[in-house]
């Protein structure tokens, strides 16, 4: 049986059966997937000379055999130092050396490396970004975290991208799981975690400067320097700013919404003797732009809203470790996040958090290794002069209490591990939850292993789904939607203080091999089964007079939508040469949603989200250096389209040139989208504005270190 043909085989298998008996379909396609997924600090200031800046000149990760990187540290599975090929989940690291070959200029943009992970540029400073589906602006299935720290927003349980930045530098690297992780990190890590992780301050030591421009990324300037105030306490200082240029609709006008940003932070570490200490915090301000349909403006009389905003906030985090053993640890941290919002035709919002989370690692007998913790979130959230959205009451206080408990047991040393745990967290909307998984690692030669895993998550209500009102749009105008009246209908979305959480259980299955040390390959698979997803059902109608005369419908969230999806991801890694590198995988997706209400009210981060799903992602990236000096880097794309919305799929590629004249400089000229002038990748769902054609671009830059 060929690939296509097998996918063929399983999605008519799922729609054939799938409202029928979810329960049985899942058991019969999981077994026949289990068969296919096997083939403060004091004293005194001293400067100090970055001693790993010709390391990064250098590119170490290029000299690095394929082995060597799979035995990166990684941290974000079990929340603990793991080797990546001892990871029993589907784990992708995107390194910095991978970042700096990318020409990325964002976090979404350096995302679109790990295989699962959609990544969809809706505008200028927008993006829908997921994983294994449920894609939208406002997605509402993945936890991003930053050095550890969530920054997800209650207004609708997902992230403001355009808010998460940092100097592209200054990453180590970014851990994406793929699939639950929801033991380890709490509600609304159903369908994946991103973790973005910051270097150390001693490995930021010295002066970095960067700028640069071009034509979409107009202009860009970033500056950092790294010193020590004793031998114990390095420490970094950083600023950054750009100018992003409007991207045209596809009507051939301008959208408005080019992008200007400031942004500054510092990091302080402090060594004392088994203990570790880390202050750390930035400040943000983004000018933002949106073009808005009348059609979804509570004025339908303005014929276009060109809607010019900022964002503004802030956040410090405080760290303790204690490293008792190499097997027992304690960690400690707190931080305080604080954001402001304004887009006056749709909202002003104001979000601030608190949060404190405490875990304990022990050996336990003689082959467990046992963690437990606690967490405690506090988020304030405020919402004034909102012509779109509108909550009640405005502003309101939200608590979640949550512990958990892992043991990893040693069922034979070195060759099969079984790890359980569970986690508990009390919120506000809906009270306990439980998250309890299981995993099993079997290795049974050093070149190969298979893992397995069960889990069950949950994606808790937002505000706007328990007590906001979204005026959403005529629907005539909006995709799929058509009552047949001969008015037109204006729809707003009422929230439920009955709304529940969404549930997952799911099941995965992954298999590595080391081929040589030069070549290796991660696949991973799984079957998705998510129950009492969000899904509309029609309250009142009534007249409203005026220009123009319509209908106003009322529309309530329920849970009354369920879905059953599956898919696979397939990532290789090679090395023909010492200066030559490749990198590839590939992601299918097939999604199945049940629910009636589809058909005439669409949701597409829900219950529509089978109509809009791109099935196939391919992402190809070559490293190669022409000489100690010289490095050309290429990155090819494709993605399949989505013909709800008549976006056709695209094919397209990034390239940088990188020379280095010696080892403080380097000169880059990167080109982005090069296949076409532009293309379209996403629509905005909820406020419905232009959607943006990604244009072709074209930037070049200097980096200096000392």
């Amino acid at each position: 049986m060929t690939m296509n043909s097998f996918f063929t085989y399983l999605s008519v298998f799922f729609r054939k059966n799938h409202l029928y008996s979810r329960r049985i379909v899942l058991t019969a396609t999981f077994r026949k997937f289990i068969l296919v997924s096997l083939a403060c600090l004091s004293g005194k200031i001293v400067i100090a000379n970055d001693t790993n800046l010709n390391k990064a000149a250098n590119n170490p990760f290029l000299d690095l055999p394929i082995a060597e990187l799979t035995k990166i540290e990684i941290t974000s599975v079990s929340r603990r130092s793991q080797k990546l090929q001892d990871v029993a989940s589907a784990v992708f690291v995107i390194t910095q050396d991978d970042i700096r070959r990318s020409g990325a200029t964002s976090i979404p943009e350096a995302l679109r490396m790990a295989p699962g992970v959609q990544v969809d540029r809706i505008g200028t400073d927008k993006w829908a970004i997921s994983i294994r589906g449920f894609n939208g602006r406002y997605a509402n299935k993945l936890q991003v975290l930053i050095d550890g720290r969530s920054v997800y927003t209650p207004l609708f349980s997902g992230t403001f991208w355009e808010q998460q930045d940092t100097l592209m530098e200054d990453i180590d690297r970014i851990e994406v799981i793929r699939g639950p992780a929801a033991t380890v990190w709490g509600i609304n890590s159903v369908n994946g975690v991103i973790n973005v992780i910051t270097k150390k301050a001693a490995d930021t030591q010295g002066t970095l400067l960067t700028a640069g421009g071009g034509t979409f990324e107009q202009g860009f300037v970033g500056a950092r320097y790294g010193g020590k105030i004793n031998d114990d306490t390095p420490f970094r200082i950083f600023a950054k700013g750009f100018t992003r240029n409007d991207m045209m609709s596809p009507l051939g006008q301008t959208n408005r919404d080019e992008w200007h940003s400031v942004r500054g932070g510092f990091r302080i570490d402090h060594s004392r003797g088994i203990d570790q200490f880390t202050l750390q915090g930035d400040l943000f301000s983004n000018f933002i732009g949106n073009n808005t349909y009348s059609q979804a403006t509570l004025d339908p009389t303005i014929p276009l809203v060109i809607d010019r905003g900022r964002s503004e906030g802030g956040n410090i985090r405080l760290r303790w470790d204690r490293a008792i053993s190499e097997q027992s640890s304690i960690m400690l941290q707190t931080y305080y996040d604080h954001v402001n919002l304004k887009l006056p035709a749709i909202t002003s919002y104001m979000s601030e958090s608190f949060d404190i989370d405490f875990q304990h690692r022990f050996p336990f007998l003689t082959y467990n290794d046992l963690t437990w913790g606690f967490n405690y979130r506090l988020y304030h959230t405020k919402l004034t002069e909102g012509n779109l959205i509108q909550l009640s009451p405005s502003g309101q206080t939200n608590q979640v209490f949550s512990g958990f408990i892992r043991n990893d047991i040693k069922l034979i040393p070195d060759r099969l591990m079984f790890s359980i745990g569970t986690r508990l967290d009390r919120n506000d909307f809906t009270g306990l939850e439980i998250q309890p998984n299981a995993r099993l690692m079997w290795t049974p030669t050093s070149y190969n292993s298979v893992w397995g895993s069960i889990s069950r998550a949950v994606r808790t209500p937002s505000r706007i789904e328990n007590d906001g009102e979204v005026v959403a749009g005529y629907l005539p105008n909006l995709p799929g939607l058509n009552l047949g009246l001969p008015l037109a209908v204006q729809a707003i979305f009422q929230g439920n203080h009955a709304f529940k959480s969404e549930k997952l259980i799911a099941y995965e299955l992954g298999y590595r091999h080391q081929f040589s040390p030069q070549a290796s390959i991660d696949i991973a698979g799984f079957v998705n089964d998510y129950s009492e997803l969000r899904d509309l059902s029609m309250g009142a109608f009534s007249f409203v007079s005026g220009v123009p005369r319509h209908v106003l419908l009322s529309l309530m969230g329920n849970n009354k939508a369920s879905g059953l999806t599956y898919g696979v991801e397939i990532s290789g890694d090679w090395k023909p040469t010492d200066k030559w590198r490749l990198q590839g995988n590939y992601s299918f997706l097939d999604m199945n949603i049940s629910s009636d209400a589809s058909k005439r009210y669409f949701d597409p981060t829900s219950n529509g989200a089978d109509k809009v799903n791109q099935q196939h992602h391919i992402s190809v990236r070559s490293h190669y250096d022409v000489s100690d000096k010289l490095q050309l880097n290429l990155w090819l794309r494709y993605v399949s389209g989505i013909s709800y919305y008549k976006i056709p799929g695209y094919v397209t590629m990034d390239a940088k040139l990188a020379f280095n004249p010696n080892k403080k400089l380097e000169l880059f000229l990167v080109g982005q989208n090069l296949f076409a002038q532009n293309h379209q990748e996403a629509m905005p769902d909820f406020i419905y504005s232009f959607p943006g054609l990604i244009p072709r671009g074209f930037y070049a830059g200097a980096q200096l270190r000392f």
